[in-house]
């Protein structure tokens, strides 16, 4: 009586497959994709930047900052305003020292409004203040 089913469980246990190795390949391919993923910092909206021929494309751009064509700024994808900007690139400049800040400005953009927000970037102590341009 006992051989029968003995024979009965070691047939259970083969027809049991082990999903360890395999779910642990998984995850470790999950995790490597998530690691070497490039992610793209935005500032809030879609600038449409002036060509320029002289234009360079700058890495590690920490601090985004846009300007609308109407004037609107956008720090991280929320609308500020433009006596805030100041306290919001200390903040952001707190976070990341080495941090640079890059100024998404639109072509109908007015120049009053790139000054200011220029200013209020190196008030806050960024002085690596760039204008972003389109490659010609």
């Amino acid at each position: 009586m006992r051989a029968p089913l003995a024979n009965l469980m070691q047939e259970e246990e083969q027809e049991n497959i082990d999903l360890t190795p395999m779910l642990d390949v998984v995850f470790i391919m999950l995790i490597f994709f998530i690691v070497t993923a490039s992610f793209v910092k935005e500032a809030g909206i879609d600038v449409n930047r002036p060509e320029a021929a002289t234009a360079v494309k700058k890495e590690r751009a920490s601090i985004l900052v846009a300007i609308s064509d109407k004037g609107e700024v956008w720090i991280n994808k929320r609308r500020v305003d433009i006596r805030a900007v100041q306290a919001n690139i200390e903040r952001l400049k707190a976070e990341n020292p080495q941090g640079s800040v890059v100024i998404q400005a639109d072509k109908k953009a007015t120049t009053d409004t790139l000054i200011k927000v220029m200013d209020a970037s190196r008030a806050a102590g960024a002085y690596d203040v760039s204008i972003a341009a389109q490659e010609k």
